[in-house]
């Protein structure tokens, strides 16, 4: 199954998934509850850019071009975000909740770069057996956490492969060609996806 797992051997990759996980929803929460302040957005901006440096993604910058990926992937919500922002509540909590916003989205990224989805969905299901006692299935709902964590980023990044093989032969660039390409990508990833459920026995 197609997924943006990094191999490496940083600090994230050595980490359990359950205390990854853990780990990455407070720093996101973290994020999210600044104040809409200029240094709360220095602070957002300062600890995205440390947890991509320690995340050991192997890109050769540590962890710079992932994180400009990630954030160039989010660049129309963060447009439309800033400038409505703009708009109704003035310069300084607008650059601060875009700066949030990015800065969250970007961290709980780190969750999928840095875990394969078989560690992620066993860590999803321990955490959740407790919530068998109110009939909550824990492998029906990890199951559904995993794949809406890995799916949408690995449709981004189909979209920007075809993007990519179109610009490296020159074509131009319009709907039909770039939708016809794209929608056999997510085909055969879904596909795969298939594949992958009912290796684990979910039909």
């Amino acid at each position: 199954m197609l997924t943006l797992f990094r191999p490496g051997n940083g600090c994230l990759h050595r980490m359990p998934a359950g205390r990854k996980t853990l780990l990455v929803v407070v720093l996101v929460l973290g994020v999210s509850l600044l104040p809409s302040t200029w240094w709360a957005a220095a602070v957002a901006a300062s600890a995205t850019v440390v947890a991509y440096a320690l995340a050991g993604l192997g890109d050769g910058m540590l962890g710079m071009r992932e994180l400009g990926r990630q954030v160039f992937g989010l660049r129309w919500i963060l447009a439309i975000t800033i400038v409505g922002q703009l708009v109704f509540l003035g310069p300084q909590p607008a650059v601060a909740n875009t700066a949030r916003v990015a800065a969250a989205i970007a961290v709980a990224a780190l969750l999928v770069l840095t875990t394969r989805v078989t560690d992620l969905l066993d860590a999803f299901e321990r955490g959740l057996r407790p919530l068998r006692r109110v009939r909550v299935d824990p492998q029906g709902a990890a199951l559904l956490l995993t794949v809406t964590l890995t799916t949408i980023p690995v449709l981004a990044r189909l979209a920007r492969e075809v993007r990519d093989a179109q610009r490296a032969r020159g074509a131009r660039g319009s709907l039909r060609t770039f939708t016809v390409p794209f929608l056999v990508l997510t085909l055969k990833h879904a596909d795969q996806l298939g594949d992958a459920l009912t290796a684990r026995g979910v039909r």
